[in-house]
């Protein structure tokens, strides 16, 4: 039971990507089938050879992806350090002054 503290599993999945690149966009997006929700501390690793495409091209491809579960104490560290991340957000300041 202590052990299951600590277990991660892995499992294939096929997914969809979408790759564009173009003056307004410049973006990859990974789809998972079968709407496979994630969580704090999941890992996906997509298989296949790097993709590269033409500038001012979209493209998408089908390939087959590893989702590796986060064990739950990963899962709880990944959660308390992704709060002290979000807290480097609020560090925001504003000049009362005008800029000379």
């Amino acid at each position: 039971m202590a052990l299951s503290f600590f277990a991660t599993h892995s499992f294939e999945t096929p997914c969809t990507i979408t790759v564009e690149q173009s003056s307004e966009h410049f973006h990859a997006h990974v789809e998972l089938d079968g709407d496979i929700p994630m969580e704090p501390g999941d890992k996906v690793r997509v298989h296949g050879a790097p993709i590269q495409i033409p500038f001012g091209t979209r493209q998408v491809f089908e390939r087959r992806a590893t989702v590796t579960r986060a064990s739950p104490l990963s899962r709880a560290v990944t959660r308390f350090a992704a709060y002290f991340d979000l807290a480097e957000l609020y560090e925001v300041s504003f000049n009362a002054g005008r800029i000379k």
